[in-house]
């Protein structure tokens, strides 16, 4: 009987097979593709980056303190969009 909160191995599995990729690595015991669950596109977060960066260089260059405090904002932007989602389905490392 599964505990409360917690999902049973084959409802986790279901998706992980529906994707033959992933699913023929894990037949050979190396899966080289990541299950699509924790795909995660990234470009426009790195570009986001850059143009923050752009917009800090910039606002140090020029005296502009709004410009300067829009990179710092869109930075912080950025980086949320980098960082790993921290869900109560996929707990941190220390969890």
């Amino acid at each position: 009987m599964a505990q409360p909160g917690r999902i049973p191995l084959r409802d986790l599995e279901a998706p992980m097979r529906s994707d033959p990729r992933f699913a023929r690595g894990l037949d050979t015991g190396n899966p080289g593709a990541q299950p699509p669950g924790y795909r995660r596109r990234r470009g426009r977060a790195w570009a986001l980056l850059a143009f923050s960066l752009a917009m800090l260089v910039v606002g140090m260059l020029l005296p502009q303190g709004l410009l300067l405090a829009s990179g710092l904002v869109t930075a912080g932007m950025a980086t949320h969009l980098l960082a790993a989602p921290h869900t109560p389905d996929r707990p941190g490392l220390l969890s």
